[in-house]
């Protein structure tokens, strides 16, 4: 993507299933589980940008001991300042208690049997370290003591704040992770306060019944009750203070979620490749997590998938398959690549099969497996173009003949190079924006001045400001004929409210390109309906909304649009005409088929919440009002 998007956080949650002391004589390091989930996270890092935590628990502590340690930071360098924090308690020991397990778990933090590390990537509001994960709710009875860590947004916060102020409890703020966080807290005293009373008549001191309830805590029904009307796309790790752990994922499946347990450990993530490198494990041995359950480990050890809710339709975030998980997961590197074979028959079109006179690339370096996707299908096409025209020949060819049919081949280069970015210090905003636009650079002397047509992949434009104010700028001094953008993802339309940072509607170009069609065509009135249908469901409940702002769209082709996008992107000046094609939802479902969550680009939304925000998205719009919908 040529431009920032933020988007989903990156969790990991390690659960030790031997002793200490066996990591160390197997693999010599009793500090296993520090570092695999140092190395789950440094694989995740796509995933971060404004902090990171990590949690660990010990099992079975002794009463008046630390048993849950934690940190969190905010530093530019997460990932390291994280883990210097954790093993600088390790690094002036004496060689030999290093060795000793037992020893360390003892008297030193960070050597619980449960390790949880979150990336955090802020999509709103406040990005101080109070806002980083795991968080926690504390407690004198362990089983009351709460770890959550998550990768979510719900849309329904000021429903579930609502109702925790109904059950008593008096929230510190209105966020979706505070929310989360007591909602499950308070199910969770629920349930250890039902056991006590269940157990509390049949003799049993308060010492038993403590060790009773770590055995009989039911969390499948604690995380049923918890997140009964949760709408969203999540998924959350948690830990519970006496030992048991939890990984959750919504019902529609919308945030990914991985998972692998042998004999040694059970380790769940964010993203499968990350597994696969730090456990070394094959492919076919990693699970995902099924929308609507969550897996579960008691304290003993005992795994468990379980539903803790109703799945619905499996409406994975596609966006996961075109930018946002790194392609080094098998799946996701051949649905990107498809992505891009997709495309040939729009590009052949726009470029009139002239293969001499067009040159292909890519930008930015995340788009070069949709680029080799494309290559790949240009390719096919030809071959076949080579064998037709030697076809045609009629046994008459000669050496110059098939020397020309041989020479018909995609021209692939490289033309587009992010550089280092460069720090201004002008403080004229005209000047800096200048100077701002040479983040990118160009390969001289490979296109032809005026002949050649010049086309780039790229993963998406949802705000084009990038291509407008720097890229199209910068491969014009090539002087190409034409400059054809094409988009492996298709049009972004709608906001995004599970996760992804897309949720102001007047940002989008799609959007920008509709409205400029609207007035173009003096439809007096019609985003003033709109606006009055939008208006007219406010305090409904959110089953019943319906999203108008499909309507925007309705009266314009697909290609209508995509055209108006390539003028509005075409910077003053350039002298190479533009154009803009984009992948269809229908090639991008048959690319991904698993992953068929669209609502950014259809407007249909998984949830019921999806609907509201994306009305109240556009109510902001009309009335210039620059605020989350959610």
């Amino acid at each position: 993507m040529s431009e920032l998007i933020k988007h989903e956080c990156g969790i990991a949650m390690i659960r030790l299933l031997k002793p200490l002391d066996f990591y160390q004589e197997k693999y010599g390091d009793p500090l296993y589980g520090l570092n695999k989930l140092q190395l789950l996270l440094q694989k995740m890092r796509n995933r971060g940008q404004d902090g990171a935590g990590l949690a660990t628990i010990k099992l079975d502590p002794e009463p008046g001991t630390r048993y849950i340690s934690r940190y969190r930071t905010n530093s530019k360098n997460y990932i390291t300042d994280l883990f210097q924090h954790v093993f600088r308690h390790f690094t002036d020991l004496d060689p030999a208690l290093v060795r000793e397990p037992g020893w360390l778990k003892e008297n030193k933090p960070y050597t619980g049997e449960l390790l949880m590390g979150h990336l955090r990537y802020g999509t709103h509001g406040s990005y101080g370290i109070e806002t980083c994960h795991p968080f926690l709710r504390q407690n004198n009875w362990i089983s009351r003591n709460l770890v959550l860590a998550g990768n979510f947004n719900l849309t329904n916060v000021d429903e579930l704040f609502t109702e925790l102020v109904e059950l008593g409890q008096f929230p510190k703020e209105k966020s979706d992770t505070v929310t989360v966080l007591e909602k499950i807290g308070h199910f969770l005293d629920d349930e250890v306060q039902r056991l006590f009373t269940w157990f509390k008549p049949d003799g049993f001191d308060n010492e038993e019944i403590t060790k009773k309830i770590v055995d009989h805590l039911d969390l499948q029904r604690l995380l049923r009750r918890a997140s009964k009307k949760w709408d969203g796309g999540y998924v959350l790790g948690g830990f519970i203070g006496h030992g048991d752990a939890f990984m959750m994922r919504d019902p529609n499946g919308i945030r990914p979620a991985y998972y692998y347990h042998d004999d040694e450990v059970v380790v769940a993530a964010s993203e499968r490749p990350a597994i696969q490198t730090a456990f070394d494990v094959r492919f076919r041995y990693i699970q995902e997590l099924q929308p609507g359950h969550t897996l579960i480990v008691k304290k003993n050890g005992v795994m468990e998938e379980v539903p803790f809710t109703k799945p619905g339709k499996k409406l994975s975030c596609s966006f996961e398959r075109i930018y946002f998980s790194r392609g080094t997961d098998r799946d996701i590197y051949l649905e990107r690549k498809q992505l891009g074979t997709e495309l040939v028959e729009p590009v052949l079109e726009s470029i009139d099969y002239d293969f001499e006179n067009t040159v292909f690339s890519f930008v930015p370096n995340t788009a070069e497996i949709s680029f080799l996707g494309l290559i790949d299908g240009l390719e096919e096409e030809t071959k076949k173009i080579r064998m037709q025209r030697t076809l045609d020949l009629e046994h008459k060819a000669g050496e110059k003949e098939l020397t020309e049919i041989a020479r018909i081949k995609p021209r692939i280069e490289k033309i587009v190079v992010k550089d280092a970015k460069m720090r201004t210090f002008i403080t004229d905003n005209e000047n800096r924006g200048n100077m701002v636009s040479y983040v990118y650079d160009v390969t001289y002397g490979i296109v032809k001045n005026h002949i050649d047509t010049l086309v780039l992949v790229d993963d998406s434009i949802v705000r084009g400001t990038t291509l407008r104010d720097s890229i199209i700028k910068m491969v014009d001094r090539l002087h190409p004929k034409k400059i054809v953008f094409v988009s492996s993802a298709p049009q972004i339309r709608f906001p995004d409210c599970y996760g992804i940072d897309m949720s102001n509607l007047g940002e989008f170009v799609a959007f920008q390109a509709a409205i400029s069609l609207i007035e173009e065509r003096n439809m007096e009135g019609y985003l003033e309906n709109i606006y009055e249908k939008c208006l007219a469901q406010e305090g409904r409940p959110k089953e019943e909304v319906v999203n108008y702002v499909k309507e925007v769209y309705e009266p314009f082709t697909y290609d209508e649009i995509s055209q108006k996008i390539a003028q509005i992107l075409t910077p003053e000046g350039a002298e190479a005409e533009v154009e803009i094609i984009y992948q269809t939802i229908e090639s991008l479902h048959r690319a991904c088929p698993d992953n068929k969550g669209d609502w950014y680009f259809s407007g249909n939304y998984p949830t019921p919440g999806g609907n509201k925000v994306v009305n109240k998205s556009f109510i902001n719009y009309m009335n210039k009002v620059q605020t989350r919908a959610y």
